[in-house]
């Protein structure tokens, strides 16, 4: 069976500007030639982009000069200049680097804060000042429990040393009076 597309021709049209035939009207003949729009465009583009291709040469040529005049001045200097190049690129490393760092840090900081409150239902200073005071009513307890076992300590202590002053004052007189109130 036969492809019934294969034998349809096919049309292109072209849609020409108005004015002409672009390119055709800059040629000499058939097009009648340049409009005045285009010979206003070209008058005034070519001194224009000759200064620019003038200016682009000097350049260029400058740099070549400064370029060959440079060359021996970092021939000389570059026992100098490498190692200060080395050290300026590792010190912008490094700010970059502690900068990044420092955001990280930031980054980081902010994330626990977040998960701290999401997972305590509050902010992280009440849970903070309520730790402190539980924290600080413990130290109190245990100060006051250590407060009253020096106190026992401290009376015991005083009831021994006025047992043996009064077994000491027996033995000698009121001499082991004196010796128990010394300490010896």
């Amino acid at each position: 069976m036969a492809d019934p597309y294969r034998h349809q021709q096919h049309h292109f049209q072209t849609h020409h500007p108005r004015g002409g035939g672009g390119v055709k009207n800059l040629l000499p003949g058939k097009g009648g030639g340049p409009s005045a729009t285009q010979l206003l465009t070209i008058v005034t583009l070519l001194p224009v982009g000759g200064t620019l291709l003038g200016l682009a040469g000097i350049t260029l040529i400058g740099t070549l000069i400064g370029l060959a005049v440079a060359t021996p001045v970092f021939i000389i200097f570059s026992p100098i200049l490498v190692p200060a190049v080395i050290l300026l690129t590792g010190a912008v490393t490094a700010f970059l680097t502690s900068g990044a760092f420092g955001l990280t840090g930031l980054s980081s900081l902010s994330w626990v804060f977040n998960s701290f409150r999401r997972v305590t239902g509050g902010e992280p200073l009440e849970y903070a000042k309520r730790r402190v005071q539980d924290a600080t009513a413990a130290v109190g307890e245990k100060t006051r429990q250590a407060g009253e076992m020096v106190g026992e300590k401290t009376k015991q202590t005083g009831e021994a040393i006025k047992g043996r002053a009064q077994e000491g004052g027996r033995e000698s007189g009121g001499a082991g009076v004196a010796r128990a109130q010394i300490g010896l």
